[in-house]
C-alpha cells in the first residue's frame, strides 16, 4: 500500500486533542485511531502493543547478521491540532497540479499561491488538500503512513536492517506527548520523529520554552473619590505588557530570534491575568527573558505595593540540540539519506516544540524529519502523494546507511 493510501485512511479518524480534559489521551478518538494502528502492525507480522493512554510500541527485529546495527526508532504523533476542526475530514486529489490556486471545496475558502510560495515547487505533483472545512491532519498522520509504508517495503523486499523501533504516541499538539512514553520500552538507541515540514526537512534544534502567567490585584474604590488609592489591575496589565521590548513578538521574528508572546489576557479593576508563552532557542537568552518577567514583577511591586503582581513560570521543553549534538551523526545521516534520494536537505531550526525535543532530555536522541504534509493546524493543510513517497524513500535510506556501517 502507498504512503497516501494510508494517510487517506488515518484522517478519517477524529483524533484532535483537548487542552481540557485531564485524562490521557486527552481524546476517545485517539486510543481508537491507537487500536486501529495496532492491528494494522500485527497484520503485518510486526511486534506491536498499545496501552490505555494511547501509546503504540512497536518492533522489528534485525535481520540476520545485523544484530550489532544501532537500534533506530521512528516516531509519529496520532493527535491532530485542536485549533481547527478534524471532524469528518474529506480530502481533495488534485492530479498532475497545474500550480495554481486551489479552491478548497464549497468551502469559500482558496489554497493561494501568493500565501504559499512552495506550491509552485509542487506542481505537476497529485495534490492533497481539505476541503476548507476542517484541517487535514497530515500533521501527524502522514509520519504515521510514511513510518508503516516503511516498514511493510523493508518486511516485503527482506531488506537487511538493524532493529527498528517504531512509536505513536497521543496529546503532541498540547506538550503532553512525551509525558507517559516509555523510553526503555521502546528499545532504541537513537529516534526520529517523522513530524510535519518539508520533504527533506531536518530539524534538531528547537525552542527552549517557558509559559508564564501574570496574576494583578487591584484596589478598587469608587472612582470618584479614588485620588492616590485605586490600583485599576487591567491598566496595570497593560503597564506590564508595556515593558517587555515591542519588537520581540512572533510577527517580528524569525528563525533563531525569541519572542514573548501574549497568548490570552482577561481583566477587570479589582484583578486582571496576562498569559505569555516565552521562547528563546539560546539557552542564555531564555534566562534572560524569563528573568525580565521577573524583573517587570518586582518594579510594579515597588511602585504599587508587594504582592500587587504574582508570577509563575513554567518549564514546558528545552532546545534538543544539547542533547544530539553529541551524537551528530544522526543529523548528518538524516542528511546524507535525503541527499542520496535526490532530496536537498533543509536543515532549520523549529519554531516551536516536538516530542523529540523532551525525548531527547528522556535519554532518546530524537531530531525531527519533516513529512511533506505543509500548513498544519488549519483549512489550508495540504500534501502530495509524490512528496509522501519521497520521504519513505528517506527513512527507507537512513535505515540502509547504518545497515551498510
Amino acid at each position: 500500500m502507498k504512503s497516501y493510501e494510508r494517510f487517506l485512511k488515518y484522517i478519517t479518524y477524529s483524533t484532535a486533542s483537548s487542552e481540557t480534559s485531564g485524562v490521557t489521551p486527552s481524546t476517545d478518538g485517539q486510543l481508537v485511531l491507537a487500536k486501529a494502528l495496532n492491528d494494522e502492525l500485527l497484520s503485518m507480522g510486526i511486534k506491536s502493543t498499545y496501552n490505555d493512554l494511547g501509546y503504540v510500541y512497536a518492533v522489528i527485529p534485525a535481520t540476520k547478521g545485523c544484530e550489532n546495527v544501532p537500534a533506530i526508532g521512528f516516531i509519529a504523533h496520532m493527535d491532530t491540532s485542536p485549533e481547527f476542526s478534524g471532524e469528518g475530514v474529506k480530502a481533495q486529489l488534485i492530479e498532475n497540479y497545474d500550480g495554481n490556486d486551489v479552491v478548497l471545496g464549497e468551502s469559500g475558502r482558496i489554497l493561494k499561491v501568493s500565501d504559499f510560495p512552495h506550491l509552485k515547487d509542487l506542481k505537476g505533483q497529485t495534490l492533497i488538500t481539505t476541503d476548507g472545512t476542517t484541517l487535514l491532519g497530515g500533521d501527524d498522520k502522514a509520519g504515521i503512513a510514511e513510518i508503516i509504508t516503511m516498514a511493510e517495503i523493508l518486511l516485503k523486499n527482506n531488506l537487511p536492517h538493524g532493529k527498528i523501533c517504531i512509536g505513536f504516541t497521543p496529546d503532541e499538539e498540547i506538550g503532553e506527548g512525551a509525558d507517559h512514553f516509555d523510553v526503555p520500552l521502546f528499545g532504541a538507541d537513537f529516534g526520529y520523529t517523522v513530524d510535519g515540514g518539508g520533504v527533506g526537512g531536518v530539524e534538531y534544534e528547537n525552542f527552549n520554552a517557558s509559559g508564564a502567567t501574570v496574576k494583578i490585584k487591584g484596589f478598587s474604590v469608587h472612582p470618584g473619590s479614588s485620588k492616590n488609592t485605586m490600583i485599576n489591575a487591567s491598566l496595570v496589565a497593560m503597564e506590564f505588557n508595556s515593558m517587555l521590548p515591542a519588537c520581540d513578538t512572533p510577527r517580528n521574528t524569525e528563525g533563531y530570534q525569541g519572542f514573548f508572546h501574549l497568548t490570552d489576557m482577561k481583566g477587570e479593576t479589582s484583578e486582571a491575568t496576562l498569559s505569555y508563552i516565552v521562547r528563546d532557542h539560546d539557552a542564555h537568552n531564555f534566562e534572560i527573558r524569563n528573568e525580565t518577567l521577573r524583573h517587570i514583577t518586582a518594579l510594579l511591586n515597588e511602585k504599587y505595593g508587594e504582592d500587587t503582581v504574582t508570577l509563575e513560570i513554567k518549564e514546558q521543553y528545552r532546545n534538543m540540540a544539547e542533547m544530539v549534538r553529541p551524537h551528530y551523526h544522526i543529523v548528518e545521516t538524516a542528511i546524507k539519506a535525503a541527499e542520496n534520494v535526490g532530496v536537498t536537505p533543509k536543515v532549520y531550526p523549529i519554531r516551536g516544540g516536538t516530542d523529540g525535543a523532551r525525548l531527547s532530555f528522556m535519554g532518546l536522541p530524537c531530531p525531527n524529519l519533516g513529512t511533506g504534509a505543509y500548513a498544519g493546524h488549519g483549512p489550508y493543510e495540504h500534501a502530495s502523494v509524490e512528496g509522501m513517497d519521497k520521504c519513505v524513500e528517506i527513512l527507507l535510506e537512513i535505515v540502509r546507511i547504518y545497515t551498510e556501517k
